[in-house]
């Protein structure tokens, strides 16, 4: 699944848009690399979001099955770090 989808996917961000201008402005990693929208991500990759006042590290622990999840089942695919 690409880094873009996956972000909206587990309600990281609300709109893939936002994701995708995430990524094309830099302040998207996986593990410790910055990443085109494009980029697939497997379970065990590291996600670093850079904003203006935090830094969010995310390990995905499974990459979900169908295109949006309930944001109760964060959890199950995403471990805050």
């Amino acid at each position: 699944m690409r880094i873009d989808k996956f972000l909206n996917c587990v309600n990281i961000t609300k709109r893939r848009a936002i994701s995708e201008d995430m990524c094309k402005s830099g302040v998207v990693s996986i593990n410790d690399a910055v990443v085109k929208p494009a980029k697939h991500v497997k379970a065990g990759d590291i996600i670093t979001i850079k904003y203006l006042s935090r830094i969010l590290k995310y390990e995905i622990l499974e990459i979900p099955s169908t295109k949006t999840i309930p944001k109760t089942m964060q959890s199950k695919y995403v471990k805050e770090l």
